[in-house]
């Protein structure tokens, strides 16, 4: 037990001091150097570093890894848009290191409890896939709140265009009266389009960058209108009164399904729960399962088994709206 406690201890400060060398130091170097060409002092606040940078440009402060995983751009792909989409200030690198630094935690825990091998191999993946399930959390929480408040900003766009305000005009107003996440994209919308970009093309990276479903609408009647003409004020109120009956529907939705979804979640928790309860309050109770062949065959089927449970009753909660 000392000997893994040790291990475990080791393996944790390289990983710190591998993170602290290769992402912290040159994120501090570089911000360093910022502040000294543009005439400030080196102990200045982080947020006026944060208005200038844009960290989701690059995808590993360490060139090294930056240069790999821009030419693995089928990975790392997916991997920016969904750093991008969860608002979160991490890179594509971080996000990696942290799967890395789960795995190794997750193995090194369940060998340190249990002595065996296999069981901490096959633990070790829900380590790496940690960090993705909180990123993915951010991302949901982040679209939720953006689908929100996109009704208000569709209203406030088709107030400005009655009275007698141009549609950048509308963007800008929502870019600078709206909270995170909308006047965020708004205002890169805005921007983009004040530096050059099309509007269209402004708009469809917008719908691009955020996967909801109002967004698009929002993008095709705007373009819809600049191309066929209309009355754009009276076309975003509507839309912003359809977004709001979605939202009386979905929110009734959740109310039906809410036994569903506590029953699952009981499900889902009560076994493992169980077995961790046993593992410290009766350690003999569950060794057999540990240490005996057929008592892994029997944890591996049923864990199996549990997390098809799992993914089936989420299945049958989730009921599109």
């Amino acid at each position: 037990m000392v000997l893994a406690l040790l291990t475990f201890l080791l393996v944790l400060s390289i990983v710190v001091g591998l993170f602290y060398a290769f992402v912290l130091v040159p994120e501090n170097r570089e911000q360093k150097a910022l502040l000294r060409r543009l005439g400030g002092k080196a102990g200045a606040a982080p947020t006026s570093v944060a208005i200038l940078e844009r960290p989701v440009e690059q995808l590993s402060s360490v060139k090294l890894v930056n240069i790999v995983l821009q030419r693995a751009s089928g990975v790392s792909g997916p991997l920016e848009r969904l750093v991008t989409q969860s608002g979160l200030p991490i890179t594509v690198g971080t996000l990696l290191l942290a799967a890395a630094f789960g795995g190794c935690v997750a193995y090194l825990l369940v060998k340190w409890l249990t002595y065996f091998t296999y069981l901490a191999l096959a633990t070790a993946p829900i380590g790496v896939m940690a960090p993705f399930i909180v990123v993915r959390y951010f991302r949901a929480k982040r679209l939720e709140k953006f689908e929100e408040q996109f009704p208000e900003s569709i209203e406030l766009i088709a107030r400005a265009l009655r009275a007698g305000h141009a549609f950048p005009t509308g963007l800008q107003m929502v870019a600078d009266e709206v909270p995170e996440p909308v006047g965020a994209e708004f205002k890169l919308v805005y921007d983009r389009q004040s530096f050059g970009m099309p509007m269209a093309d402004a708009l469809k990276g917008m719908s691009e960058r955020v996967p909801v479903l109002d967004a698009r609408f929002f993008v095709t009647a705007v373009l819809t209108q600049r191309e066929t003409g209309g009355n754009l004020s009276e076309v975003l109120d509507n839309l912003a009164s359809v977004i709001r009956d979605r939202f009386k529907v979905k929110r009734q939705v959740r109310v039906v399904t809410a036994h569903g979804r506590i029953t699952g979640w009981i499900l889902a928790g009560l076994p493992p729960s169980l077995a961790g309860l046993l593992c410290f309050v009766s350690p003999g109770h569950m060794q057999m399962l540990i240490s005996d062949p057929l008592g892994i065959k029997m944890l591996v089927v049923a864990g199996g088994m549990q997390i098809a449970g799992t993914l089936l009753i989420r299945k049958l909660v989730n009921v599109p709206y």
